[in-house]
């Protein structure tokens, strides 16, 4: 408010309140306002849509940016545009979280054999979305946790169609035990078809012996992507940016039961129920595989 003052001040030393509003580009309707103690209904509204977007971030964890709160409001029938949200945000010192760039946590086998070599890629970078097409294909990959009691792995599966996480397991060890265990988390919660396509890096664990029997015993194609081509695999490196950005990088882990704890929550939760996926047009992935409009959150 220093350019009202400033007016404020030429006024009383005889100098013209219409000169001065043009000289520093505001109306005299508002410095008059301004000066009487009265707010301007923008101003007003402004103020009561500022305290729903900060409520929305809190609920979010302090994740959501613009976007993201521009789509809660707009579910609880707050029609505003996304500018205006955004504006208001940084007025008030609000910002949402960006992933931070991933890196590959899987190494290649230098024992992979001719056959294993020549094993395809079913998905060529298709990642595309459709409700319709729920476990058809599906990917998977492993992370890392760094805890005060030593390295937690997180292995996920998730569903392309819809970007859900249909299957998950932590361990202290990155033996192919994992991704099995992931994979069959999965494939009890989801009981695919025979013919589903299960895609990943060239990671040791998914291309052994013992992730190719129980693939071939439930009937899944396996697909694996080039070797040092990280975007083969996108979807999956996007989801451990995602999480360790929302979750992970944000606190110290003391125990690994309590990233066990966290974790389940996160996925379970909050990512595939309630958290807007922009891929998805801002639904969470539970409503777009649903194909029904996603509400807003009642909490917030």
């Amino acid at each position: 408010m220093t350019g009202y003052r400033f007016i404020a001040a030429e006024k009383a030393g005889k100098h013209s309140v219409k000169r001065g509003c043009e000289l520093l580009k505001v109306s005299r309707s508002a410095f008059y306002q301004q000066a009487g103690g009265r707010r301007s209904r923008r101003s007003r509204v402004d103020g009561r849509l500022t305290e729903k977007i900060l409520a929305v971030h809190t609920h979010s964890n302090g994740t959501y940016g613009a976007p993201r709160i521009h789509a809660e409001l707009a579910a609880a029938g707050d029609r505003h545009g996304r500018k205006r949200i955004a504006r208001l945000m940084r007025a008030a010192g609000c910002r949402g979280r960006s992933p931070r760039q991933f890196r590959t946590t899987t190494l290649p086998d230098p024992a992979i054999g001719p056959a294993t070599e020549s094993r395809p890629d079913l998905i060529g970078r298709d990642f595309s979305t459709d409700p319709g097409a729920a476990d058809t294909r599906w990917c998977g990959d492993i992370t890392y946790i760094n805890t005060w009691q030593g390295w937690l792995y997180l292995a996920t599966v998730i569903d392309l169609a819809s970007r859900r996480v249909v299957g998950w397991a932590v361990a202290d060890h990155l033996r192919t035990d994992l991704v099995d265990a992931a994979l069959r988390d999965a494939l009890t919660r989801r009981r695919p078809p025979a013919g589903l396509i299960f895609h990943s890096d060239r990671g040791s664990q998914y291309v052994s012996a013992q992730h190719t029997r129980l693939a071939a015993t439930h009937g899944i194609r396996l697909s694996v992507g080039r070797r040092g081509q990280c975007w083969d695999n996108a979807v999956a490196e996007s989801f451990f940016a995602t999480i360790k950005t929302e979750l992970i990088h944000r606190t110290a882990w003391p125990t690994k039961a309590a990233v066990r704890t966290a974790v389940f929550a996160y996925i379970e939760g909050w990512y595939n129920t309630r958290r807007r996926h922009s891929t998805l047009g801002y639904l969470s992935p539970a409503a777009y595989e649903n194909n029904s409009p996603q509400p807003a959150d009642t909490a917030a």
